[in-house]
C-alpha cells in the first residue's frame, strides 16, 4: 500500500496564509457594509429617488417642530 502524501516540496506551495488580524477585520466590516447596502437597497428600482423622498420628509418634519415648538400650537388641558 502506497501513501497518499504530496511531496515535501509541493506541499509549501499549498500551503494557504492566513491574513493579518487587522486585514481580515477590515475585510469583515467592508463586507457587512456591502451586505448592508444590497439588503437596504433590495426591491427598490430607483434608490436616488427614495434617498430625495427621506430627505424631503425630514425636512418637512423640522419645519413643523421648529414651528410647533414656538407657538405653544399644542392641545390645552383646561380643569375646572
Amino acid at each position: 500500500m502506497g501513501l497518499c502524501l504530496p511531496c515535501l516540496g509541493g506541499a509549501v506551495k499549498d500551503v494557504v496564509e492566513t491574513p493579518d488580524p487587522e486585514i481580515k477585520r477590515r475585510q469583515l466590516a467592508e463586507a457587512a457594509e456591502k451586505r448592508q447596502m444590497e439588503a437596504s437597497s433590495r426591491g427598490i428600482k430607483n434608490t436616488y429617488s427614495v434617498e430625495q423622498k427621506k430627505k424631503k420628509q425630514e425636512e418637512i418634519e423640522k419645519r413643523i417642530a421648529a414651528s410647533g415648538s414656538g407657538g405653544g400650537g399644542g392641545l390645552r388641558w383646561q380643569v375646572g
